[in-house]
């Protein structure tokens, strides 16, 4: 039996988030509803979940030395890695030294920081299906792997980036140097490598939430909630909705795939996989073993949503990945550059029937950085769609 202690005593059970935007702070406050202490650390101050933890530490988390001192300080039972560029090889040492436990492991962190390790761990590893693909370290690499076998249209990536940022699709050769530049831009450290990838005709792409949690004997046991459909522009979600139909076939795949990758990943806690789908044929894309930000559906539709989900997994204890209503959620963009911003017809967006907000609290708005979501539950998918986006379109943000 898991022991919770008490925060803010020499009983206290600490976590350490690393990274703490709208996703991690989620993950603090279903934490903390459990007894946990929290340290939320981020590069920036006053980030989400800085706000509601209770301590916040601001650092360059993928400067070795700096995360190295700031874990051997602290002493925490867990770190839990929330964003991707993070010094793993430090949380691999720290690990392998008995100093702390890293969520889901620290081979774990490393091999999904950037999608080159998982995607050589799925493919050439696993052997499970995914898009053709070549890593590139420059632009004339990147030419050569479309001309030689990639070809047209495709989509290029940074190795490391979060949340679609740097991705874009190559229908011609006019648009090859654009990717490059986009995604040099986007990524979250400036190595001058992407994967690019051959185009699969799918019908759909799904989030899989699988959560490796102990059952009652102590055992790792795979569990999945239902499906979930999104919408993505420029890579970058927009809108998800829960359940999403899938023929059984196809969903046995899909739920055979997710578990092979992480299983072998290993650990316990959520992890957001990826899928491409095309009638009965599934293909691996991606996977972050930790809540994803299309899973803030599960806000509106499930019994434990994905970040109670996280917490109670990685602590031990018993999970519900019930699905308890159809639902959807819509994201809010900031729509200026500024910061401190304030925002208008929050009471007209709850106004729409079976929805709420979250707006994240970031201290600074870009126009196309989310700063809010709105959620909507209903008896079908379409329904809760529709209202979420309209409660959405209903929250204005501006400059103070």
């Amino acid at each position: 039996m898991t022991t919770l202690g008490t925060p803010l005593s020499p009983s206290a059970t600490r976590v350490m988030l690393l990274g703490s935007g709208e996703l991690g702070k989620e993950v603090l406050i279903a934490l903390q509803r459990l007894g946990v202490e929290t340290i939320a650390v981020d590069r920036y101050e006053n980030a989400p979940g800085q706000q509601v933890a209770h301590h916040a530490r601001t650092l360059t988390m993928s400067d070795p030395v700096q995360l190295k001192a700031l874990i051997e300080a602290e002493r925490p039972l867990l770190v839990v890695p929330e964003i991707e560029a993070i010094a793993t090889p430090v949380l691999q040492q720290l690990e392998d030294a008995g100093v702390v436990r890293v969520i889901p492991t620290a081979r774990a962190a490393r091999l999904t920081m950037d999608r080159e390790g998982i995607r050589r761990l799925a493919a050439e590893t696993l052997g499970v299906p995914t898009s053709p693909y070549k890593f590139c370290d420059s632009l004339a690499q990147l030419q050569a792997a479309i001309d030689e076998g990639i070809g047209y249209p495709c989509i290029v990536k940074p190795v490391m980036s979060s949340s679609g940022k740097g991705q874009s699709k190559i229908d011609g050769p006019a648009d090859v140097q654009k990717a490059w530049d986009c995604a040099m831009a986007g990524g979250r450290v400036s190595h001058g490598r992407v994967i690019v990838e051959g185009f699969i005709d799918f019908d759909y792409e799904i989030t899989l939430l699988t959560v490796r949690a102990l059952d009652e004997a102590g055992a790792v046991q795979t569990r999945f909630c239902e499906p979930i459909g999104h919408l993505q522009v420029h890579g970058d979600y927009v809108e998800s909705w829960q359940p999403h139909p899938m023929a059984p076939a196809a969903l046995q795949k899909a739920q055979q795939i997710a578990q092979a990758v992480t299983a072998d990943l290993g650990g316990q806690g959520l992890f957001g996989v990826e899928l491409f789908v095309k009638c009965e044929q599934v293909w691996f894309s991606e996977v972050s073993p930790r809540p994803h930000d299309t899973g803030l559906v599960t806000l509106a539709t499930q019994w434990q949503n994905e970040f109670e989900l996280h917490a109670r997994a990685i602590l031990g204890l018993p999970v519900d990945t019930t699905l308890k209503s159809a639902g959807a959620s819509a994201v809010v963009y900031g729509g200026v550059d500024a910061a401190g911003i304030v925002f208008d017809g929050v009471a007209d967006a709850l106004r729409v029937p079976g929805t709420d907000v979250r707006l994240f609290g970031k201290p600074e708005s870009f126009v196309k950085r989310r700063m809010g979501v709105a959620v909507a539950h209903a008896a079908d998918i379409d329904t809760a769609r529709r209202n979420a986006k309209e409660a959405a379109s209903r929250i204005r943000p501006r400059r103070a």
